[in-house]
């Protein structure tokens, strides 16, 4: 038996082969092999550290929109001259479009850097901690392996999204009235279909996180460093939405991947505009097939060695 093929573990007057702690556990089961990546993901102090932070973000908004309405202005007004976003001046009418907000707030930055760093992590930091060719004894595999990072990843994706669903929704109750709403269109929808389409909207924010977690799950497979990777990929985000903001680059921001993000806010007219939603969408999709295919390729032929 070679030194890294397990430990020898005495019980019963004899010596058995055991592969260590970590494969042991994530292994021994494939049927169990994405719940436990989910758990092992979860538990970590940094995604709890990451989803608290999201959490956090609609609290601060929401307390701020009370305060700047407090004295009798509305927001975006008075104060700084001008007018505020459409959901922010909305706010104060009904707490249900601080969940708009936040999302329209956390969507820029904290939502994709907080996916930036999960995806980032998902190779490399198996390889940094040594624990990278035990994941890959059989019956994982490699592409299994691959599949089954990104799973976890996309499934972060929902949940830190709707974190700052809920933690906007709770907020807005708390410190604004709730009921019927008006639509950016100006017409009159239910509270009910007006909660339908938050949570429709959530749903489409993290469908837009799909193209930067496909780029991250490349970006890990290309290094053996955790922190290196989650570096690479939170560095090209940010440069990416510089890049959406030139405009002699008007001609090639229509493929940034960030570049139609804030289009869902589209479901909340009446009727619903659809081509940049679809575009969207489509976008995201060929952006997880290209970076998706990077990432298969580049991780099955890879030498492990850690």
């Amino acid at each position: 038996m070679s030194p890294g093929d397990g430990v020898a573990v005495k019980g019963r007057g004899e010596l058995r082969d055991q592969p260590p702690p970590t494969a042991s556990r994530r292994t021994s089961f494939p049927g169990t092999l994405l719940r436990n990546e989910l758990l092992t993901t979860f538990r970590r102090w940094r995604t709890l550290a990451l989803l608290t932070v999201l959490a956090a973000v609609p609290i601060l908004v929401g307390i701020a929109i009370k305060i700047e309405t407090g004295d009798g202005g509305g927001v975006g007004q008075g104060r700084g001259g001008g007018e505020g976003p459409a959901f922010i001046s909305q706010v104060t009418n009904n707490g249900l479009f601080l969940v708009f907000t936040a999302l329209a707030a956390t969507l820029p930055f904290f939502l994709p850097m907080a996916i930036g760093v999960i995806a980032g992590d998902a190779i490399a930091g198996e390889a940094n901690a040594g624990t990278l060719r035990y994941l890959l004894v059989a019956p994982a595999g490699r592409t299994r392996l691959l599949l089954t990072k990104y799973a976890t990843v996309m499934t972060f994706c929902v949940v830190a999204t709707l974190v700052v669903a809920i933690s906007a929704l709770a907020v807005g109750a708390l410190l604004f009235p709730l009921g019927d709403l008006t639509t950016i269109s100006g017409t009159r929808i239910t509270f009910a279909e007006g909660l339908g389409r938050a949570f429709l909207i959530a749903l489409v924010v993290a469908a837009s996180l799909t193209g930067v977690a496909a780029l991250g799950l490349f970006v890990s497979t290309l290094t053996g460093s955790g922190i290196a990777a989650m570096a690479t990929t939170v560095g090209l985000l940010i440069t990416v939405q510089i890049l959406d903001q030139i405009p002699q680059l008007h001609a090639l921001q229509p493929y940034f991947f960030s570049h139609y993000w804030l289009s869902f806010a589209d479901l909340m007219r009446e009727p619903v505009y659809w081509d940049d939603l679809q575009k969207n969408l489509g976008l995201q999709a060929l952006y997880a097939a290209v970076f998706g295919s990077a990432a298969w390729a580049r991780f099955t032929t890879k030498d492990i060695t850690a």
